[in-house]
């Protein structure tokens, strides 16, 4: 534990940012992978629908601040080639 009053402030916010980013960011890695798992199945159509709900939680996350809004272009945009890919 630190021993400067800010910095032990700096602790506990950093600890309650923490505990609020981390479901959002589980949410975006979760909706990646069941994409992804969709796509390496072969499943087209489920791959698609997952792909807008993917998209959402990115969005939100950026919207949140948890993910910067080029990450989350990035990853949006990766997900997408995955699926056009897959429609080849």
């Amino acid at each position: 534990m630190p021993n400067i009053k800010s910095s032990e402030r700096s602790v506990i916010t950093d600890a309650q940012r923490r505990a609020k980013n981390f479901p959002v960011k589980t949410a975006v890695k979760s909706a990646s992978r069941k994409l992804v798992e969709s796509v390496t199945a072969g499943k087209a159509d489920e791959a698609k629908t997952l792909l807008t709900k993917a998209s959402s939680t990115i969005d939100k996350a950026a919207a949140k601040g948890v993910i910067h809004k080029n990450a989350a272009a990035r990853k949006k945009s990766r997900l997408a080639r995955k699926i056009n890919a897959l429609a080849k």
